[in-house]
């Protein structure tokens, strides 16, 4: 059926909206599914008050505080959480006196600060700022750092993380967003021989079990097949742009798993079409809670955040651009941003840890008041 059409509307979506209107967009599945586009005369995000648990989350991740930034024997902290992926920082400040093991899920370092290596039984690979290094379940690792300053997104996903299939990508081809040559794999390094006490700390149903050995159990001499860690940096992705609409952020997904999806926002130059919007449309999350962790830059469709912020949008609530956003949204030419995205097809839960750095008023950054406003 094609799309119905009644009073005041755009001829085509985020594209000449009817003066003094906003456009909405409601639709299913993130941006694949069915939508409509609904033009209003005062924001959705216009409340005075919300009264209830719904409402929009801002946790400053740079105020956790988990347990391996002073204890090598320590862990990463998680702070959003669901049946199906968890989300945690880490800020190891020295080798893992361990080697880990997750059997309860696929796991995605983002690298927001620092660099080292993860020794893996497929052998070492690198890390680096800006770099995705996933993890598939049941691999033993260790983390390495060069220095004391490091600083890890952590995604752990119940289901297989995988990048987007071909068939995903379609018209726009199988090297679009990135050509997978630039994907980095493992490389073997000599084992170690010396004798000791060595553990495996293993993760199950969120318990740890240490296995001792006596040699190194990371002693893989050769390996074959197609289930191996891998990293990509965000240097290598290729944003999709039009120069006439805004893209949805389903344009820019980056890592496919079970209820959820990520994806990575990066600079890219603004849409030319004078007619055409700037800026995130607004949106209510009909099926996913959204999250977006800012690494760097000038967060342009937000007023006051820092990298390490993270904010939830969660189910049933709208959202889009700041006021500040929507009003200057002509006068950038690109953007200055690098963020990551995951969306949740299930409720997130803040944990007590991120409950106890949450800035309560979120809510309230979408009001004009510059008190109300500020973060």
């Amino acid at each position: 059926m094609y799309p119905l059409k009644k009073g005041l509307a755009a001829r085509q979506a985020h594209v000449g909206l009817p003066e003094g209107t906003v456009e909405e967009e409601h639709g299913r599945s993130g941006f694949f599914g069915p939508a409509s586009h609904l033009y209003r005369v005062h924001p959705p995000t216009g409340w005075t008050a919300i009264d209830g648990p719904l409402r929009p989350h801002l946790i400053d991740t740079t105020l956790l505080k988990p347990s391996d930034q002073t204890n090598p024997e320590g862990s990463p902290v998680e702070f959003l959480v669901n049946n199906d992926v968890r989300m945690s920082i880490s800020r190891r400040s020295a080798p893992m006196p361990f080697t880990f093991r997750n059997a309860d899920g696929d796991e995605v370092y983002f690298i927001h600060e620092g660099s080292g290596r993860f020794e893996t039984d497929y052998g070492v690979i690198a890390y680096e700022r800006g770099d995705y290094v996933i993890i598939p379940r049941g691999t033993s690792y260790r983390v390495i750092p060069d220095t004391a300053e490091n600083y890890f997104l952590i995604v752990e996903a119940t289901g297989e993380i995988n990048a987007p299939s071909k068939e995903i990508k379609g018209l726009i081809g199988q090297h679009a967003l990135y050509d997978p040559a630039v994907i980095i794999t493992p490389e073997l390094a000599p084992i170690n021989n010396e004798p000791g006490d060595y553990r495996v700390r293993v993760k199950r149903a969120g318990q740890f079990t240490h296995l001792h050995y006596p040699f190194d159990p990371i002693d893989v001499v050769g390996w074959k097949g197609d289930l191996t860690p891998w990293k990509i940096n965000v240097s290598e992705i290729r944003p999709v742009m039009s120069h006439r609409a805004h893209l949805p952020p389903s344009a820019h997904t980056t890592l496919l798993m079970d209820n959820a999806v990520m994806c990575t926002f990066l600079p890219r130059p603004l849409e030319e079409d004078t007619d055409a919007l700037r800026v995130p449309f607004y949106h209510r999350n009909t099926d996913y809670d959204e999250v977006l962790f800012y690494h760097d830059g000038d967060f342009f469709s937000r007023d006051n955040i820092k990298p390490g912020m993270v904010t939830l949008h969660p189910i049933g609530i709208h959202h889009g651009p700041h006021p500040k956003a929507l009003r200057n949204q002509f006068k950038k030419q690109r953007t200055d941003e690098i963020a990551v995205m995951l969306d949740a097809r299930n409720a997130l839960h803040l944990t007590p840890e991120a409950e106890a750095v949450e800035f309560k008023e979120y809510w309230a950054s979408w009001q004009e008041k510059p008190e109300a406003a500020s973060v």
